[in-house]
């Protein structure tokens, strides 16, 4: 059965996805979650959401999928224990450490491998099985063809998104957050820098192409392809974030479709909760010009008419569909939005009317044009239908049970429900009946009451005797055969530990600290070797979600999952910063797979790496071998997305250069082959000058993208210079350069 997997950020919004048919929950703490700004869960109320859940059969699956710094390891060890202790059925994670402590240490909770690591390949699929997985949660980028052909070959559960909003940035792979207002995606701050409005400029002529929200990414609508989807073992919605009202509207359509009984009237009602208009995404190959909505980033409603006069004070509305007091509209005027709650509409003749069908008006101190838009964004009564499906019990159980009831002994029943099975004894003895025994359709009567219950009463075995059963005997036997059934249920929920086991350690000997390079040119290329580095990366890189892998010679860049997979017994290799690494044991677990090298983050400050490398030491009696990113602009975002393609200028960009501009600066734009990606930072990071002050690094990359070859000697000298603590000419900028997150910690 496919599973339908519901969001919920609160408990009121967890009801709403089981009353609404969801199959399990993913859920958020209050630390370590990917969604650190919607309401979350503390132990209580998590312990709260599991009985409600695991009586219902619903599984909860908790979100632990931030990266992990050193100083909070003891920490998240603590809490995944407790939510083993408490039966949480998954933890949905990213980072390795957390990964591989779930494998070692716990029989029954699962590990599933979050879309932050940015699994999309068959190879990346691979290694997180071999890891220990029980689920990959694949990237939003990978289509249906690929997705069923990964499944199939893999041989391990696959979870995709089917419905809410989209990153436009490859998951885990966007630092745009994190490096302009400290508050990281990767730790689950994102401020959602894809959602403003930026320019668009071509800096080869300076011209401005437009000024529009070209980065804001519809949000994903898969339900005319739910056929397509059943193969797939779990359907995830979107929406910790999202009010309950619409986890209800969005579990209940896509369950009804998944049960093949939906309607076209419900995919139209997916536009009456929250939507940023639809698109089908990657998942089923949506034209990457109409992946974004350009001009607008949030809730669009949707259309039910436009201004067609201005009349006496009053506006009157041509309708395409109903409109209702107490609704909520939104008239879009120019690049304004009038926004209006419906508490008074009229007719023709100025008479207040409840609902309109063709035509009302209304009055509003704004003013408005004819030909403007109107949209619902709140359907009152929509919302109200919603509202009352929070608290149903969408599916009950049956129970059944065997009477047995006789003068001069004691009631006995024999209950089954939920699997289990359980006995009630009284200890009342019953009298045999003067005029007017216990009849089984009285029996029924009193155990058929379980409104209140997740029961519904199946077959009743009962033999009439001439016994007289007091109503208030069955009812507190009923009563407490339900208590006995659910402690029952919940305590059958297996939360078993394994033994641990000794790990090999792994150290490298210290060597004297060396300059890398990456480049994007040959250019640059030349220039590198030119000024004496020896490890130059430039056609030896495999980006993160690079899939193409082709046979290559000599030591790689991996910057993915998938490249260590399928290179790891003919190459060897470095991974890259896409990786996230930010602790030592995610460092350990790459060097098992056969990394040379590691590079770190660039969400890492200098007390972090301290930190790092010292638990590295004191766990495995010798020191990591580390690379770090020490100069260059940085990677805000690596996108399938070209944003260049809905401004019409596709085809031209390895003619021009272009940049994105807002009010912290400028973002250059640097196109690949495959016409994906890559929004770079504007200022330049440069940590030459604490070069001599950095401990337990053997490798200092610089990374160039945009330099010329000038520029590139000039930094190579400098950089030299520093490692070498020769000039005292400081070589930071700081009108050009930042230096990150080295001095300052993230959130």
């Amino acid at each position: 059965m496919t599973e339908l997997l519901a969001p919920a950020g609160n408990m009121e919004a967890l009801k709403a996805a089981i009353s609404n048919g969801c199959d399990a929950i993913y859920l958020g703490m209050e630390k370590f979650g990917a969604r650190a700004y919607s309401s979350n869960f503390d132990m209580e109320s998590l312990k709260e959401a599991i009985v409600f859940a695991h009586l219902r059969n619903i599984k909860i699956y908790v979100t632990m999928n931030t990266i992990l710094f050193e100083d909070e390891m003891e920490e998240m060890k603590e809490y995944m224990v407790a939510l083993n202790e408490i039966g949480v059925d998954a933890i949905i994670v990213q980072d390795l450490a957390a990964l591989d402590f779930i494998v070692t240490n716990f029989l029954d909770m699962e590990a599933h491998c979050s879309t932050q690591m940015g699994i999309d390949d068959l190879d990346g699929t691979l290694l997180m099985k071999e890891l220990g997985a029980n689920r990959v949660v694949l990237a939003r980028e990978v289509d249906i063809e690929k997705v069923k052909g990964i499944r199939r070959t893999a041989g391990i559960p696959i979870e995709v998104f089917v419905h809410g909003a989209l990153c436009v940035s490859y998951s885990g792979n966007c630092l745009m957050s994190g490096l302009i207002g400290y508050r990281s995606g990767n730790r689950g701050r994102c401020v959602g820098s894809c959602r403003k409005e930026y320019e668009l400029i071509d800096t080869t002529s300076g011209t401005l192409l437009g000024k529009n929200y070209i980065l804001s990414t519809k949000d994903l609508n898969t339900i005319e392809h739910i056929d397509d989807l059943r193969e797939i073992d779990s359907l995830k919605i979107e929406g910790r974030m999202k009010e309950p009202a619409y986890v209800a509207n969005v579990v209940s359509i896509y369950r009804r479709a998944l049960d093949q009984q939906g309607t076209e009237a419900d995919k139209e009602n997916l536009s009456k909760t929250f939507n940023r208009t639809f698109t089908k995404g990657y998942l089923f190959h949506e034209d990457p010009k109409e992946l974004t909505n350009v001009s607008r980033p949030n809730n669009v409603g949707f259309e039910i008419g436009k201004i067609s006069k201005a009349i006496k004070g009053m506006y009157e509305i041509t309708l395409t569909k109903p409109l209702n007091q107490n609704d909520i509209i939104r008239i879009s005027h120019g690049r304004e939005d009038v926004i209006l709650n419906v508490v008074k509409l009229y007719d023709k003749d100025g008479n207040f009317i409840n609902r309109a069908e063709d035509v009302c008006y209304i009055k509003v101190k704004e003013k408005l044009s004819v030909g403007d838009l109107v949209y619902i964004t709140k359907d009152y009564s929509y919302y109200k239908a919603l509202d009352e499906t929070m608290e149903r019990e969408f599916r009950r159980f049956p129970l059944d049970m065997k009477v047995q009831a006789y003068p001069g002994s004691m009631l006995k029943i024999e209950a089954e429900g939920l699997g289990v099975q359980v006995s009630y004894g009284g200890d009342e003895i019953l009298g045999e009946a003067i005029n007017n025994p216990t009849t089984k359709e009285q029996v029924i009567k009193q155990l058929a009451r379980l409104n209140d219950t997740i029961f519904e009463l199946g077959h009743v075995d009962f033999e009439e005797s001439n016994v007289f059963i007091p109503a208030k005997l069955l009812n507190a036997a009923r009563r407490d055969i339900v208590q006995d059934l659910y402690d029952l249920k919940l305590n059958s929920q297996k939360k078993r530990t394994k033994a641990l086991e000794p790990k090999e350690k792994i150290s490298f000997e210290p060597v004297k600290p060396y300059l890398t390079a990456s480049v994007t040119t040959q250019e640059q290329y030349d220039a590198c070797v030119n000024g004496g580095i020896k490890e130059v990366y430039f056609e030896n890189i495999v980006r993160r979600n690079q899939n193409e892998y082709k046979e290559m010679e000599g030591q790689l860049l991996l910057g993915g999952y998938g490249g260590i997979y399928h290179y790891r017994e003919t190459n060897p290799f470095i991974t890259d910063y896409s990786l996230n690494v930010v602790n030592s044991a995610s460092c350990y677990q790459l060097y098992r797979q056969g990394a040379k090298r590691v590079t770190l983050s660039y969400e890492l400050n200098k007390r972090q790496i301290d930190d790092l490398v010292k638990a590295y030491v004191e766990e495995n009696d010798g020191y990591p071998a580390l690379e770090m990113i020490v100069y260059g602009r940085a990677p805000m975002m690596f996108t399938k997305y070209c944003p260049l393609k809905p401004m019409n200028q596709c085809g031209v960009c390895k003619k021009r250069s272009y940049e994105l501009k807002d009010e912290h600066g400028t973002f250059p734009i640097l196109t690949h082959d495959d016409c994906s990606t890559t929004i770079l930072n504007g200022k330049t990071l440069n940590l030459l000058d604490e070069l001599q002050n950095m401990n337990g690094i053997e490798a200092f990359r610089l990374n160039f993208t945009i330099e010329s070859k000038e520029q590139i000697l000039n930094i190579i000298r400098m950089a030299t210079n520093k490692l070498n603590g020769e000039g005292n000419k400081p070589a930071f900028n700081k009108e050009t350069d930042t230096r990150g997150h080295f001095n300052k910690e993230i959130l």
